[in-house]
């Protein structure tokens, strides 16, 4: 799979594994990357947004990282358990296969939730193998200072207001602040480490060989019947399935909450500074997360996702960014401080390393429709929502019907100040139109008559305003000629008929400017607000959705090459960050949420037109 790569500007010795050779565990409140070398680099405790414990994959010296590997030259392979998000990295060697198995356990008992167990359990396929292991935890993202303590076979590492234990069946040492262990294992042997967060009621405890083999055929078991409920029986069932294993792997289970991605400044490009934390529930996101899981058919998470919003999600006190904001902490918080890590060195030496998102206090009024659409969807595929949810929609319709012309930051979070984004207008018709949509089917009250005179006006200006005679085309502001792959959403909301001429002229003029390839970037850079110059990659996200308005306008061959070809820039496991660089690496956070649900998306409209 591809070894590590060099530093990057002055990382020394020190090597950092790109990007795309990781694999993902977890365990509904937090996840661990593990590379294709066996290291866990990047690992927070006891949840997605908490601290880290390992996090080399931002700076290789003093990020903290689990070892685990063969102590001789090998080959590694790594792949998924299959229908599971259980993560095997086998080692191939002069003298035998080995390999790493590692998985967090589901448990039923919610006091060994509070454990978060990770283990990881290395078995002897077929010859002898030696290996090595390093245990290096740096608490709080390499901050804090801790003391180690080894007892038999269980090492308690502690900082402060934090400690975790690992134990071992096999002999290990410590190393100043670190524990090592070197052992063989025969064919058919094996050794196991589990790596537990102790402290108040939870205290140490061993894994034995047996109790690590139950636990993993317990959390197959898990994975398995819980993809089992899954409807999609189309013609790209692991792709979509492996995407929809990842989506539930970026829950947070205690509040249903869904993380845009379990990582924090992975750089979108290797030596830029757009390095941001994705460790957040953004109202985008999670509501076409919405959409892709009552495709799929698990209406449980979407549940579980509006009990979140109506729990934390609802007008609020009429800030300058609205009643809404653009992101929420996992917890439904609303205060998510930006900060900057300068004593970590980046990905490859890209800093700056950021935790907090000062994004949360930008006016993006997309997210209105965003979310009403999923409540829509939700009422109309899963079940009625309650009178309160309705009263909470009506107050945000009578507000999108006060607010919709203002200019805001837009769908990218662009940095050019704030404009009449043509994204952000089509997604408040969205927002209304949707509304409307409810209140009639199920005899709701509410204002109609403003509600679709409002509708209609927007509809209006878009049409007047959005297009431009010089470009042919939908673009991305009132008044100008920039070309944006957002407005790909205009047919796929149903705000224009897929094959109206109008359209049709924007999509080949799309395809002239933004597609390289089936790839789709999200703006011309030349032309952009913010001035990037040709530095970005492609935009996942938008790949997809050009899927998708093809195969709306009825372009079904070129959807599907395009849907293929776009399959294969995924990384060894099916996964993907946010963005394809011009060498093909994936950048940004990973995985992405909004990555995968665009191809589950993508894949069942495509399915349904093929027939």
């Amino acid at each position: 799979m591809g070894g590590p790569a060099e530093g990057h500007d002055g990382s020394g010795g020190r090597r950092y594994l790109p990007i795309a050779e990781h694999g993902l565990i977890g365990d509904l409140r937090s996840v661990a990357l593990v590379g294709t070398d066996g290291t866990i680099d990047w690992y927070c405790c006891p949840a997605f947004d908490a601290p880290s414990v390992f996090a080399s994959i931002l700076d290789a010296e003093r990020g903290g990282c689990f070892e685990l590997a063969a102590a001789v030259p090998a080959r590694t392979k790594q792949f998924y358990f299959p229908d599971t998000n259980v993560l095997i990295t086998r080692f191939f060697t002069e003298d035998g296969v080995g390999e790493v198995q590692d998985f967090m356990p589901l448990d039923g008992d919610p006091s060994e939730a509070e454990r978060h167990r990770l283990i990881r359990r290395v078995v002897c396929v077929r010859g002898s193998i030696p290996f090595r292991t390093r245990i290096a935890p740096r608490f709080d993202y390499g901050t804090l200072p801790h003391t180690v303590r080894l007892t038999g076979e269980t090492a308690v590492f502690e900082a402060d207001g934090m400690a975790l234990a690992l134990t071992a069946t096999v002999p290990v040492e410590t190393d100043g602040p670190d524990v090592r262990g070197d052992f063989k294992l025969s064919e058919g042997e094996s050794a196991v480490f589990a790596l537990d967060k102790v402290g108040g009621d939870v205290v140490p405890r061993r894994c034995a060989r047996t109790e690590a083999e139950e636990q993993f055929a317990a959390t197959v078991a898990y994975w398995r019947r819980w993809l089992a409920a899954s409807r999609y029986r189309g013609r790209w069932r692991e792709m979509v399935h492996r995407s929809a294993l990842t989506l539930k792997l970026l829950t947070y289970a205690p509040t249903g909450a869904i993380v845009a991605a379990p990582t924090t400044s992975l750089p979108e490009r290797l030596g830029g500074e757009r390095n941001w934390d994705y460790r957040y529930v953004w109202v985008r996101d999670a509501a076409f997360c919405v959409y892709a899981l009552l495709r799929l058919g698990f209406t449980g998470e979407a549940e579980k996702f509006m009990d979140f919003v109506t729990r934390h999600i609802s007008p609020g006190d009429g800030k300058p960014s609205g009643p809404l904001q653009i992101m929420y902490g996992i917890d439904g918080r609303t205060e998510l401080p930006e900060s900057t890590l300068g004593h970590l060195e980046g990905h490859e030496g890209s800093a700056p390393v950021r935790v907090g998102n000062a994004a949360a206090d930008q006016l993006q009024l997309d997210i209105y429709g965003a979310l009403i659409d999923s409540i829509y969807l939700y009422d109309k595929w899963a079940k009625p929502i309650s009178s309160d949810q309705w009263n909470d929609v009506c107050a945000l319709v009578d507000w999108v019907c006060e607010n919709w012309d203002q200019p805001d930051e837009g769908i990218w979070e662009t940095r050019g100040g704030r404009k009449n984004f043509l994204y952000s207008r089509l997604m408040c018709w969205v927002a209304i139109e949707r509304a409307i949509r409810m209140a009639n089917r199920r005899g709701l009250p509410a204002d109609l008559p403003r509600w679709r005179e409002c509708r209609d006006t927007i509809y209006r200006r878009i049409m007047s305003r959005g297009w431009s005679e010089a470009r042919q085309a939908f673009v991305q502001h009132e008044d100008g000629d920039v070309l944006d792959a957002a407005v790909l959403m205009m047919p796929l909301t149903k705000f224009i008929a897929p094959t109206d001429p109008k359209w049709l002229s924007t999509l080949d003029a799309l395809t002239e400017e933004l597609v390289s390839d089936s790839l789709v970037y999200r703006y011309d850079p030349r032309s952009s607000p913010d001035g990037l110059r040709g530095d970005e990659g492609t935009f996942s996200i938008c790949s997809f959705w050009y899927v998708e308005a093809m195969v709306h306008a009825g372009r079904i061959d070129e959807a599907r090459l395009a849907f293929e070809k776009m399959l294969t820039y995924a990384n060894h496991l099916g996964l993907y960050a946010e963005e394809i660089s011009h060498t093909g690496e994936q950048q940004g956070n990973f995985p992405q949420a909004f990555t995968h649900l665009a191809l589950i998306s993508a894949a069942f409209n495509l399915d349904r037109a093929l027939g």
